[in-house]
């Protein structure tokens, strides 16, 4: 409620709870300390920042101290800095409480840094679960996304011809595709390309990512899906600001 205090809330979940007064107010306090949060117990929620918010609700569901925890996306729409903070406090609750803690997320360099074990959801269908490093065997080798000038198309079928390369294929404008060791490769891919009448202008070289295993396995990467919920909560806080 934005109408209470960071702290009139706490205890407002813990009465729900059916937790006594005297315990409540040690948790609380407990939690407020948790979440760096007691500096602003007093204070309103609806002065509170995004990442304020965002940490006080991971205190209010944790004021009946469940054994699990489920987080949706908590820090969808924060800054890089908030929401390095917020994992921190996520990660602090599972060594400290010991809590089990599932997270949805379309940050998937977080679900690596951060997750035990992930599993990779299209359309409600989970396709694969796993440790980051188990998923990320099913790529294998190197990553390799090059540019051309011209169509794309010319470059795939010449490099569809090279062997060791595997997996080419077109993504969002550039040539993708995977190789045992793309350092090694890279000579060879420009000489063929070139003598086919192809023009690289840009290429990268990366070990597998979590977006590369999403990639893998859904055949299509979370931006399409990721900017319309970036423009959902923007036009959520547009209506929020307009109703006060």
């Amino acid at each position: 409620d934005e109408d209470l205090t960071g702290w009139e809330n706490l205890m407002m979940i813990a009465g729900l709870y059916g937790i006594p007064k005297r315990e409540a107010k040690e948790r609380a306090a407990e939690l407020l300390d948790l979440v760096e949060l007691s500096h602003a117990a007093d204070r309103k929620v609806e002065t509170y920042s995004g990442g304020m918010r965002r940490r006080l609700e991971i205190a209010m569901g944790l004021i009946n101290r469940p054994r699990i925890l489920f987080l949706d996306e908590p820090t969808l729409g924060l800054d890089a800095q908030t929401r390095a903070a917020i994992w921190s406090y996520v990660f602090r609750l599972k060594e400290q409480l010991g809590t089990t803690i599932f997270v949805t997320t379309h940050y998937l360099e977080e679900a690596d840094q951060y997750c035990d074990r992930i599993a990779i959801i299209d359309h409600g269908k989970i396709l694969a679960i796993g440790t980051p490093r188990d998923l990320k065997k099913v790529v294998g080798g190197d990553v390799v996304m090059l540019q051309v000038a011209g169509n794309p198309e010319t470059a795939v079928k010449v490099l569809q011809n090279i062997d060791g390369l595997s997996d080419v294929r077109i993504v969002e404008g550039f040539i993708r595709f995977k190789v045992s060791d793309g350092s090694r490769a890279a000579p060879l891919i420009f000489d063929v390309l070139s003598k086919a009448g192809v023009r690289v202008t840009s290429i990268a070289i990366k070990e597998p990512s979590m977006d590369e295993v999403f990639m893998e396995y859904t055949g299509h990467s979370l931006r399409d899906e990721w900017g319309s919920r970036e423009e959902a909560m923007a036009m959520r806080r547009i209506v929020r600001t307009a109703r006060r």
